[in-house]
């Protein structure tokens, strides 16, 4: 009986203790989870030869890391100054990447060698940025720098894509034939900076490079270039104004097929409601057209007396027939289209004669726009551009310090300041064989809100 006992009483305990552990502690039954995502880039740990190492002879660096790392486009990031004629051979493992130099180092010189973005963790993708390796093949390592910002001369704006180039003892015509000495590519905002360079005077230029040849080659192509040698004992940053001296064609392909003409000739007016005081009435046509008799397309007012000093322009496509004329405020308006005024390549008319009745806008429709600025330099005489996008949608040369309009076309504009050196009202591009800046301008990073039947004023600082 005594066993029994025994055995009724473990048997009650063991009982007793599971149900405690499953009121106490099922809440906590779960997979373990994975911890803290991995934030932290790959670590060099180990340079062969170290970094800033000196009276280096061989021709291959080895860099090792505390993790696996993924290489990705090392040879379109990586950058080795002074310029190399050929690109190293390049082998990656798992965790260290080795460079070996195929033309001969330079005496005496301090090599800078940067991967850009190219290095990153195996796992989360997390970018070692800015790895930069330092070694000279003599006594010392250089430390003098060149550092300053590329600036778009047509916007003010920047391109992160423009590479800046050092020519040393060289000619004017060299950026035409030969690859650089140095190389830096271009940040975010347009600045670049130089490092470990000798003391010594270089010609500097900044490049959109297109084919990889890093030659300017092509008046399309992005450049830039200082009036003068920049010095590496000089501290002052540099500015340099890229331009494009001429505008890039785009190459168009014709399809074979081509769908027939419309058998019918119609159109289109742009007058939505109101014809605006400052802009031409547009008539869009679905056919080029191939005669135009202006006489017979006539602009009158509700008693069809004609209006005159009305023009005819068409536009390029020769679809498109622009009518200006000297618009009066509220004013309703007829514009008579006879049906074979015009005609298209297959001499097509329209089907019967056309009448458009349509009023001007009031001047209420219109905002008052006054615009103070101040540093305005008018002796380099200042443009006003008014933009929608990236477009010029109104340009005024600036005569004061103070512009106004008192029926200005409301909407939402940006504002560029354009330094009109020739004085032909648009921005002109730099010539390089004539050592001639680009005009330079300077876009606004505020917007201006114009309201209709508004007082609108705004001081702008420059």
């Amino acid at each position: 009986m005594r066993s029994g006992s025994n055995i009724f009483l473990l048997f009650t305990g063991a009982f007793a203790f599971v149900i405690s552990l499953l009121a106490g502690g099922c809440a906590q039954i779960g997979m373990p989870d994975g911890g803290p995502k991995d934030t932290i880039a790959p670590k060099l740990i180990r340079a062969t030869p170290e970094n800033l190492s000196r009276n280096v002879t061989g021709n291959k660096i080895t860099l090792e890391f505390d993790e696996y790392i993924d290489v990705q486009n090392l040879q379109q990031n990586l950058i080795i100054s002074p310029l190399q004629n050929r690109n190293p051979a390049i082998i990656a493992n798992p965790r260290s990447i080795t460079l070996r130099f195929r033309d001969t180092l330079l005496p005496n010189t301090t090599y800078t060698v940067q991967f850009g973005d190219a290095i990153k963790d195996n796992n989360e993708g997390n970018v070692y940025r800015d790895l930069s390796y330092v070694f000279s093949t003599g006594n010392t390592i250089d430390s003098l720098s060149i550092e300053g910002k590329v600036i778009l001369a047509e916007t003010g704006g920047t391109d992160s894509t423009l590479t800046v180039m050092l020519y040393r003892n060289a000619a004017d015509t060299a950026v035409l034939k030969k690859k650089p000495n140095y190389i830096a590519k271009v940040n975010g905002d347009g600045s670049f900076i130089f490092r470990n360079l000798p003391g010594a005077s270089f010609k500097i230029y900044a490049l959109k490079d297109g084919d990889g040849g890093k030659t300017y080659n092509a008046k399309s192509e992005l450049f830039a270039f200082a009036d003068e040698e920049v010095s590496s004992e000089d501290s002052k940053p540099i500015t340099l104004f890229a331009y494009a001296a001429e505008k890039a064609t785009d190459i168009k392909i014709i399809p074979t097929l081509k769908s027939p003409a419309d058998k019918r000739l119609r159109y289109t007016a742009t007058v939505q409601g109101k014809q605006d005081l400052f802009e031409p009435l547009e008539l869009v046509f679905n056919n080029p057209l191939k005669e135009t008799d202006s006489n017979k397309i006539y602009l009158t007012d509700t008693l069809f007396s004609r209006i005159s000093g009305v023009r005819f322009t068409t536009d390029t496509t020769a679809k498109k027939i622009l009518l200006s004329a000297p618009w009066q405020a509220d004013k309703a308006l007829v514009l008579i289209i006879e049906k074979d005024a015009v005609k298209d390549s297959a001499g097509n008319s329209l089907a019967k004669n056309d009448t458009l009745r349509f009023n001007t806008k009031a001047r209420e429709d219109y905002g008052k726009l006054t615009l103070r600025f101040n540093d305005l330099d008018l002796a380099q005489i200042p443009v006003l551009q008014f933009l929608t996008g990236n477009d010029i949608k109104y340009s005024y040369a600036l005569t004061g310090k103070e512009w106004s309009s008192n029926m200005f076309i409301p909407g939402q504009y940006g504002i560029r300041i354009l330094y009109d050196r020739d004085k032909n009202g648009k921005w002109t591009p730099g010539n390089y064989e004539k050592k001639l800046q680009p005009e330079i301008a300077l876009t606004l990073p505020q917007t201006l809100n114009v309201k209709a039947d508004w007082d609108n004023e705004s001081e702008i600082n420059l």
